[in-house]
Parts: C-alpha cells; sequence; structure tokens
C-alpha cells in the first residue's frame, strides 16, 4: 500500500482518515462541493453499527462523513456511541464535528504485538466491514484503545482488506487520478487538532500509539509528529484542520466545525 518511513520510535504507514460525526452526511457532502470543490464519491452503511457515512477520497486516505440511521443500534456501537454522543451534546443544532483518526498499517497484528510489547493498552484486532449501494463488501481490521480521547476522539490503527471491495488494486490505481470538482486530484498532507494540554496528549500519544512528537515549525507551542509522508500536528486551541494539496489552488474556509486549507500541489 503506501510506502513504510520509519523514524525513530515507530512505524505507520499514512493517515488513513479523519471521521466528523453528521447531522445530514448528504448535506454536508454538498457543502465541501459547493464550498471547496471536494467530492464525496463512496460511502454505505456499518449494519452492525447503525452508522453510514459518505467519503471523499484524497488518494488513499480520505474524509469520512459519518452519519447515524438507527440511534438505539448506535448506541451499542463503540464508533457509533460517540458520535451519537457528539451529535447529541452539541450546544446548538450543529451539522457536523470532528469525532476521530485512523492510522494506516500494512500489519495489524504486529503493529499490535509490538506496541502491546511496550504497554499500549490497544485491543487485539477487530474485523469490520461496510456494505456499498452497489452490494459489494468493504473489510478492514482496527486496533483500537478503551476509550475515546476528550480531546482527539477516537483514534485508532486501520488495515484495509486489499481482496475487498475499495482496496483492490484496480480501484486504488483509479482513485489515484480521481479529479474533484475543483479540477485537480487531492492528497491530505497534514491533519492540525488543538488539544487541552500539548504536553499531557503526546505523551499519551506515544504511550498508547508509539507516536514520537517534535516540535513544530509552526510555533506557538505545537508538536509534529511523522505518519508516512503526512503531519500530524497538535497544538492547544484553534480548531481542527485539514491541509489538502489541490494542483495550484490555495485557499481557506472554516466548514463542519473545521478549518479547511487548500494549498498547490506543485513541488511536493
Amino acid at each position: 500500500m503506501w510506502p513504510r518511513l520509519k523514524y525513530s520510535h515507530f512505524v505507520l504507514v499514512a493517515i488513513d482518515h479523519v471521521i466528523l460525526a453528521c447531522a445530514d452526511p448528504d448535506a454536508a457532502a454538498g457543502q465541501l462541493a459547493a464550498e471547496l470543490g471536494l467530492g464525496a464519491t463512496g460511502g454505505g452503511r456499518h449494519d452492525a453499527h447503525g452508522t453510514f457515512n459518505r467519503l471523499i477520497w484524497l488518494g488513499d486516505s480520505y474524509i469520512e462523513l459519518m452519519g447515524v440511521f438507527d440511534q438505539a443500534l448506535a448506541a451499542t456501537s463503540w464508533w457509533g456511541a460517540h458520535v451519537v454522543g457528539l451529535l447529541a451534546a452539541a450546544p446548538a443544532p450543529a451539522p457536523a464535528m470532528y469525532a476521530g483518526m485512523a492510522l494506516a498499517s500494512d500489519d495489524l497484528a504486529a503493529d499490535v504485538a509490538r506496541l502491546r510489547a511496550q504497554g499500549a493498552p490497544i485491543s487485539d484486532p477487530i474485523e469490520g466491514e461496510r456494505r456499498r449501494p452497489d452490494g459489494d463488501t468493504v473489510r478492514w481490521r482496527i486496533g483500537r484503545l478503551p476509550e475515546p480521547d476528550p480531546d482527539l476522539g477516537l483514534t485508532f490503527l486501520i488495515e484495509h482488506d486489499t481482496d475487498a471491495a475499495e482496496w483492490r488494486a484496480a480501484e486504488r490505481s483509479a482513485r489515484a487520478e480521481q479529479l474533484h470538482p475543483v479540477g485537480t486530484v487531492g492528497r491530505l498532507a497534514a491533519v492540525e487538532l488543538p488539544v487541552t494540554d500539548v504536553r499531557a496528549t503526546t505523551l499519551s500519544l506515544l504511550r498508547q500509539l508509539g507516536l514520537q512528537f517534535r516540535p513544530s515549525l509552526a510555533g506557538r507551542g505545537a508538536r509534529d509528529t511523522s505518519i508516512g509522508r503526512q503531519t500530524l500536528r497538535v497544538s492547544a486551541g484553534g480548531q481542527p484542520t485539514f491541509t489538502i494539496r489541490v494542483g495550484h489552488i490555495e485557499h481557506r474556509v472554516d466548514l463542519l466545525g473545521c478549518r479547511w486549507l487548500l494549498v498547490p500541489s506543485s513541488g511536493h
């Protein structure tokens, strides 16, 4: 899948996807298309979890717009309960909010074993699947932490089944060339997450997921870690920010409870 780039403490291959809890994923997808030129072209139902989604593909990474079709069923799900809780706790009707992030592994069993050996409270690999509207099924395995983090939400490792839908070689090849309505391909370059205590969060991520942070060139006390070719930044204050490379375009907009930065891809 992605190249494994080794850093000093632990190896993961990419920021796989970020999750936005949405009151109406279709409406959220429409806003992103209208205001950013990013198109949602995938999605389906998590029948065992009471949730459904729309996906905005950015190469092999994506933005997941997640909604709920059965609140009672979702309340029994480890991720559905989190999404239901976020939407219910919003101080006013909110179209969307940041809910979590998945980090890609290409050998989940080995990564879980290595983290466990370091004392991380990560789960055994858990099988998952999503049914697409065309009837095909997407399959994966995840390793998750016991509870959502108060600042980071759901944070987990994921390994996709490359023999199932969306991760077969032909589908990945077509996706690599997919043009968004803005007229170019898109790639997720960085995710910045605001936290209450930067030091405590980075120490927790080191212990739980083996991520080693360094002082960020952005300053303000922020800290960065590299995950494959992407950057994960934690900072004090602000709002979740996604940096997406799209041709020669530069644009910034606050939308769906997050900040979206479109930056040129040439030369990177």
